[in-house]
């Protein structure tokens, strides 16, 4: 079993790409950990913006501090939705 990678306090975003398409700006909050399940650690996540809470595996957040705008893509970069 492997270390967290994710403590309860830090600021983490979601690499969902639906998330990073739609809202990059999205910062959010560990609140709990949670049980390690499917060989994957567990964790509750709390959105800083309006407080919406989701459960989360560890492979679905990177830290937010090392994140850099130009990492996330903009209006341009994005693929039509036709």
């Amino acid at each position: 079993m492997e270390a967290r990678k994710f403590a309860v306090g830090d600021r983490v975003r979601l690499r969902l790409d639906s998330h990073i398409v739609e809202s990059p700006a999205d910062v959010y909050t560990i609140s709990r950990a949670l049980p390690f399940m499917a060989n994957v650690w567990q964790y509750r996540v709390k959105r800083v913006g309006d407080g919406q809470e989701r459960a989360v595996n560890e492979q679905q957040l990177t830290n937010a501090a090392s994140q850099t705008s130009a990492q996330w893509p903009t209006a341009a970069s994005r693929p039509s939705r036709r």
